[in-house]
C-alpha cells in the first residue's frame, strides 16, 4: 500500500510541515489583494519565518513539487467554497496507479487507493496516520478511509476522486484563504518515544495523540507561554506566533 519511492522521495520534503490557519490569519492582514499565495510567496514565507499554511496552501505547494519531479499529480475536495472544504492530493505512478497524499489532515506517508492492484488490501494497517490505523474502502469515484483509533472508536472520512479542476480549485482557495475561523488551529507530526504522533493545538488547548491515548497538554495562560511552546514543536518564528495569536485573540473580543 506504500508508494514508489519517487513519490516518497517528494513527500518526504514536507515531513516537517504543519497544518495550521495561522499563517491565513496573518497574511489576510497583510495589504493584498489576493489571498492565496502562491508557490514562490509560500516558499519565502517558509525560508523567513518557517510557516507553511492549511490544506490549500499545502495542495498546492505539493503538486507543484510533484509536477517539477515529472510526478502527475491533481487535486480532489469536498465542500468546496464552504467552511467545511478540504483538500489532497492524487499522485499516479509510472502505471497509473494512484495514491491518496493527504498534508491537511497530515497523514505520515501517501496510500494506495487502487482496489485492482496486487498490493491494495482492505485490512488494517498502521504507519499511515499518525497514532492511528488506517483501513481503505475504495470505488474509482470514491474513497472512504476508516480510522481505528487506539481508544477502539472509529471514524470516517470520504474522499471525491474526481480531479477538480486547477482554476476551480484556486478560486476555491481563494475563498477559504478570505474565511478566518475565530479560534487558531495548529497541528504537526512529532516524533515521541517510537512512533510518529499528532500534536494539534485547537482552541486554546493541546493535545497529543498516540497510540497510547490521547493526551491533553498542560495550559499556558499568556500568548507568549503559547508562542514558546508552539515554536517548541514547529520551529515557527516566535514573534510571528505571538503576533498572530493576538490577532485572534482581538477577533474573539
Amino acid at each position: 500500500m506504500q508508494a514508489p519511492d519517487n513519490i516518497l522521495h517528494i513527500w518526504h520534503q514536507f515531513d516537517h510541515f504543519p497544518m495550521e490557519t495561522f499563517t491565513k490569519m496573518w497574511y489576510f492582514q497583510q495589504n493584498t489583494k489576493t489571498k492565496q499565495r502562491d508557490v514562490a510567496l509560500m516558499k519565502a514565507h517558509y525560508q523567513q519565518y518557517g510557516i507553511t499554511g492549511n490544506c490549500f496552501d499545502l495542495a498546492i505547494w505539493l503538486i507543484d513539487a510533484f509536477q517539477k519531479d515529472g510526478i502527475h499529480a491533481y487535486p480532489v475536495g469536498h465542500h468546496l467554497h464552504s467552511e467545511e472544504a478540504h483538500v489532497a492530493v492524487i499522485a499516479l505512478d509510472g502505471q497509473g496507479n494512484r495514491y491518496l497524499c493527504d498534508l491537511g489532515d497530515q497523514w505520515i506517508q501517501p496510500i494506495l487507493i487502487e482496489t485492482e492492484h496486487e498490493d491494495f488490501t482492505d485490512e488494517v494497517l498502521s504507519g499511515f496516520f499518525p497514532a492511528v490505523n488506517v483501513q481503505v474502502s475504495s470505488t474509482d469515484k470514491q474513497i472512504e478511509i476508516t480510522y481505528h483509533r487506539p481508544n477502539g472508536k472509529a471514524s470516517h472520512q470520504s474522499y471525491d476522486l474526481q480531479p477538480v479542476n486547477m482554476e476551480d480549485f484556486l478560486n476555491a482557495a481563494e475563498f477559504s484563504q478570505h474565511t478566518i475561523d475565530p479560534q487558531p488551529l495548529f497541528e504537526c507530526r512529532i516524533p515521541y518515544k517510537r512512533e510518529i504522533v499528532h500534536w494539534e493545538f485547537n482552541d486554546w488547548a493541546a493535545f497529543l495523540s498516540t497510540s497510547e491515548g490521547l493526551f491533553k497538554e498542560s495550559s499556558y495562560k499568556s500568548i507568549e507561554d503559547w508562542a514558546t511552546r508552539i515554536h517548541e514543536v514547529s520551529g515557527y518564528d516566535r514573534q510571528f506566533l505571538i503576533t498572530t495569536l493576538k490577532n485572534y485573540q482581538k477577533k474573539q473580543g
